[in-house]
């Protein structure tokens, strides 16, 4: 296992819609192990191979108080939705940003798990938000994309002088508007 770099906003690798897996062997096994050692290391609730600009439709979460049940989504999709709800997020992708979306509270997902057997399940609360969070992802759109635009407007310049506060160098777009 290898802890993977993540894209940061507005790197365009983040637009690119990922493709179906079709192939469960070891370069997939490999991808989710790495996944999943990304995802301890930095402590989130979601990742997905988007994210470490793999154009895979692989995520994994892990919701659980202890850290300690992982879950893996390959070729998700969501048949159903219930509830909206108000919910603030964060990402890997957008270090330090955090604002309230419109997200269901309740999904139906179907997906396949690594051994690639097909599987369907509800999911609530957090673990539903999340779920909708890392498949935006997967289709090369952020969380920050369901902001209105005023908000989004001056998010490069947010992110610039968050990078700038905390000793970090600016990302190579930072000057380019959103």
């Amino acid at each position: 296992m290898a802890r993977r770099s993540v894209l940061e906003y507005p790197d365009p690798q983040l637009r690119t819609r990922a493709e179906p897996v079709t192939d469960f062997g070891h370069e997939l096994q490999v991808l989710v192990d790495d996944l999943l050692e990304t995802l301890r290391a930095t402590r989130a609730l979601g990742l997905a191979a988007t994210q470490v600009n793999v154009h895979r439709q692989v995520l994994v979460i892990d919701v659980s108080d202890d850290r300690d049940d992982p879950q893996v989504f390959i070729n998700p999709q969501i048949i159903d939705r219930s509830g909206l709800g108000m919910v603030e997020e964060g990402c890997l992708s957008v270090p330090g940003i955090h604002e309230s979306v419109r997200r269901a509270l309740a999904l139906t997902v179907r997906a396949v798990d690594r051994a690639g057997t097909p599987y369907e399940r509800r999911v609530e609360g957090i673990l539903a938000v999340c779920l909708q969070h890392e498949m935006d992802h997967l289709e090369g759109r952020l969380f920050v994309d369901h902001l209105p635009w005023y908000k989004r407007r001056g998010l490069r310049r947010r992110l610039a002088r968050i990078r700038r506060d905390q000793g970090g160098a600016p990302h190579p777009d930072a000057a380019a508007h959103t």
